[in-house]
């Protein structure tokens, strides 16, 4: 692949809710350039950009496709990313590697879920957005009504930069706002058209519109603006891309991915309009931490950030990066996040999985390295001698975990590492082996996620697994106190055992406590230790269902011992003898995890929220009113009723709800649901 320079290129994340047509624009855009000999459609599951068997079998985007498009004398690196919530962790990376979005809409759905999302995001964190009015040609489709629509969700800074000619099946071309020009299409040719009074009236408004915006980016242009005068077309040019990067102003174009109209002015919109990777004012999502500090110069020592790897059982580990500064070729980088040194075998640009070789990458580039041993996403590569570390990036946390076991017993170590290496693509999927509960868990953002990495086991990896119910680390502990007797007498033939302590169990705010209250040597002192084994030992199983006991205290004080008989496994299996009395004696309770949840949701929402906590047997704190109109519901739950929070918020809020959750401490649980928990283990 050809070499592009710094400010020939543009990085551009494609987000929007899931069947929005991102993979399909990828699609006709490598079809209208030459790249590919045929336009792939998702239903056929040929597409360059989703080219994983999960992808093909779900028929949507599972990660993030890096497809670089060439257009007139620059390159577009489009960053193809999800639509579903579960894998919003592909979308997050994808724009702390880009310095623009392309907003997708569904023209005949509207605003969505995902837009709504992404929207939000991207406002929260100041990021420069474009909106791309797709599937004009469907049907019932209204431009004016979407528009409208867009505008009241997201403000008036939202204005078309193009209008259709004709809408629904006969939609046949667009308006270009800014040269006021109109043009018609033929399987992705346009042939410009004379422009009819009534559109040109309105091409004229909005033109206004936008010039008003440019005027306020600069002095100059404002007095120009109130004088009459037109801009020049660089000072349209300056003017669009300042009230971008100020987020005064968000461009939105019309246009069909599959039936490939107005493809070619939208490209000239992400060229002309969208910052370069070096414009000072660009976003750089990847923050200094230390080293020597850098900026986004082809001038500067190389440095480069990965922000994403793949794992493919056959190709192997490729990790993809962009370039901050300098130039990027073969030999030898330094990885200074974990001060190794590794080899770049081949050097290369990524089309979907094809591999474009090249030769060198310039600061602001996107490309990839295969087989480096030691790196991860989020690490810093780097010149040796010009050493800098930039900061890791916070993903999510899991919000639901499945419990899986394999279906072969032999599966252990494949799962084991299959899993590590999923878990290297995607951050935001954890795994965990529970010391407590045996069990192996997978945690992640959603079921899909988690489904897909079960079907990628299976299908990639040669395991198959089944999910099984997920265990909760209960504790036991007491209420009361009982001071009680354990006696261990065995006569047999030779030397006998005997050991016999009385132990006070009692209360206690720390994990356990042992002391001891002997006078008179009723219990010599070598034994002591011994007593205290024993009772420890019992810890790890109480008496109710075989969960460890917290917060005792167990006081010896008398006891008897032989001079011959008494040995310390006598006086082990005594302290266990009382320990199990005590426990019975001084009311046994079962204690259950809780846990902190901060629920953001929308106002609509709440109330729905608040009655679905009580029934968990929650208690709400707080909400606080965020800024973006938003409340945040702040609760402590039982961990046994928050294990598919994920699943069912989803589904109460519409997938527009999302929430953390942490454990704060244990606490007494109701009897009635204690006595199921007991009922169980004592069935298993």
């Amino acid at each position: 692949m050809k070499v592009f320079k710094t400010q020939e290129i543009r990085n551009m994340a494609l987000v929007g809710h899931s069947g929005s047509g991102k993979t399909s624009l990828t699609e006709a855009l490598l079809f209208q350039i030459g790249a590919t000999k045929r336009q792939g459609r998702v239903e056929d599951k040929n597409t360059v950009s989703d080219y994983q068997e999960e992808e093909k079998k779900r028929g949507i985007s599972l990660a993030t496709s890096i497809i670089p498009v060439e257009w007139e004398d620059g390159k577009i690196n489009f960053l193809d990313t999800p639509g579903y919530f579960d894998f919003q962790g592909e979308v997050n990376s994808a724009l702390r590697a880009t310095e623009a979005a392309m907003l997708l809409v569904d023209a005949s759905a509207g605003v969505e879920v995902g837009t709504e999302k992404n929207w939000q995001y991207m406002e929260k964190i100041g990021f420069p957005r474009i909106i791309f009015l797709n599937k004009m040609d469907k049907e019932n489709v209204n431009f004016d009504k979407v528009v409208e629509e867009l505008q009241e969700k997201f403000g008036k800074k939202v204005i078309p930069f193009s209008i259709p000619i004709g809408e629904g099946p006969d939609f046949k071309g667009i308006v270009d706002v800014i040269f006021q020009h109109a043009y018609t299409y033929d399987k992705g040719k346009a042939t410009e058209i004379e422009l009819d009074p009534v559109l040109k009236k309105r091409t004229q408004e909005l033109y206004d519109a936008i010039a008003e915006v440019v005027a306020e980016t600069d002095d100059v242009l404002i007095e120009k603006f109130f004088a009459g005068e037109h801009f020049t077309r660089e000072e349209l040019l300056n003017g669009v891309t300042t009230a971008l990067l100020e987020g005064n102003l968000v461009p939105l174009m019309c246009g069909s991915a599959t039936e490939r109209i107005g493809l070619d002015m939208l490209l000239d919109l992400v060229l002309h309009y969208m910052p370069a990777p070096n414009d000072p004012r660009a976003n750089l999502g990847f923050r200094y931490e230390s080293g020597e500090e850098r900026t986004l110069n082809p001038d500067e020592p190389f440095a480069a950030v990965v922000f994403k790897t793949i794992v493919d059982p056959f190709v192997g580990k490729l990790s993809l990066f962009k370039v901050i500064s300098g130039k990027i070729v073969k030999g030898e980088v330094y990885n200074s996040t974990r001060e190794v040194t590794e080899k770049i075998g081949s050097l290369f640009c990524l089309r979907g999985k094809e591999q474009l070789e090249v030769s060198e990458l310039w600061a602001g580039d996107v490309g990839a390295i295969s087989k480096l041993s030691e790196t991860e996403t989020g690490d810093t590569l780097c010149a040796k001698d010009h050493p800098v570390v930039f900061k890791q990036v916070k993903y999510p946390k899991p919000t639901l975990y499945f419990a899986i076991e394999p279906k072969s017993k032999g599966d252990e170590d494949k799962i084991g590492q299959a899993l590590t290496k999923m878990a290297e693509e995607d951050p935001t999927f954890v795994m965990d082996r529970n010391a407590e509960t045996k069990q192996l868990l997978i945690g992640g953002q959603g079921d899909t996620q988690l489904a897909v990495v079960m079907d990628k086991l299976k299908d990639t990896y040669s395991v198959e697994v089944e999910r099984v119910p997920l265990k909760i680390a209960f504790r036991e502990t007491i209420k009361g106190t009982a001071s009680v007797q354990g006696r261990h007498k065995k006569q047999s033939g030779g030397a006998g055992q005997y050991g016999d302590v009385w132990v006070r169990f009692e209360p206690c705010e720390e994990e356990f406590i042992f002391d001891e209250e002997v006078f008179g040597g009723a219990v010599p002192k070598n034994f002591f230790p011994a007593v205290e084994k024993g009772i420890r030992e019992c810890l790890s199983n109480g008496i109710l269902a075989g969960y460890p006991v917290v917060n005792m205290k167990a006081v010896l004080y008398d006891g008897s011992y032989h001079p011959v008989d008494s040995n310390e496994m006598a006086f082990k299996i005594a302290a266990s003898l009382a320990f199990k009395k005590g426990m019975q004696e001084a009311k046994p309770i079962l204690l259950e995890p809780i846990y902190r949840i901060e629920v953001l949701v929308p106002e609509d929402f709440l109330g729905d929220i608040m009655g679905d906590m009580n029934k968990r047997r929650g208690r709400i704190l707080g909400m606080e009113p965020q800024e973006d109109g938003n409340q945040l519901l702040i609760a402590e739950a039982p961990h046994l009723e928050l294990f598919e929070y994920a699943i069912d918020l989803k589904s109460m809020t519409q997938a527009r709800g999302s929430f953390t959750m942490e454990f704060v401490r244990y606490e007494e649980m109701p009897s009635n649901e204690a006595q199921k928990i007991i009922d169980a283990a004592k069935e298993e």
